[in-house]
């Protein structure tokens, strides 16, 4: 069996939402020391709605992979919506990532929560605090 599936490969080679968006609405920046990924996201959000989304990212093709992932799977989404996508629901839209390799998913979920967290602070909208953790990483990480 192959380590990665046809779709991470294709997320690798072809990542979607690649880039930054001057302006954006909540920006979203999250790191894990020990691998050396480093996930930005950036969203323009109207009227509720995710209506674009980047992402920048520093890692292996795991990373670029779950974060080229996540941004297609909340583009157009409610902020609910983005909210409640899980890594785990990353990697299954991936066809799964090696053990060694579901931090990355785990990254790119927090990254998302990061930029909603961003857009909702420089907004003055309340929000429930547990929906945000404030330790990042992978020895804390809710992997599948």
């Amino acid at each position: 069996m192959a380590l990665y599936t046809e779709t991470v490969m294709d997320h690798f080679m072809n990542p979607r939402n690649v880039g930054s968006i001057e302006n954006a609405d909540g920006i979203g920046e999250v790191g894990n020391a020990k691998c050396g990924d480093i996930m930005k996201i950036y969203l323009k959000i109207e009227d509720n709605i995710i209506k674009d989304i980047k992402f920048e990212t520093f890692g292996c093709g795991s990373a670029i992979a779950s974060s080229s992932m996540a941004t297609e799977m909340i583009k157009g989404k409610t902020i609910e919506e983005a909210l409640a996508v899980t890594n785990k629901q990353v990697v299954d839209a991936l066809g799964g990532l090696p053990v060694h390799k579901l931090h990355c998913s785990v990254l790119a979920e927090e990254a998302v929560k990061s930029a909603i967290k961003d857009y909702y602070d420089k907004n003055g909208i309340e929000y429930d605090k547990s929906l945000f953790p404030d330790d990042i990483g992978c020895e804390g990480c809710h992997m599948v």
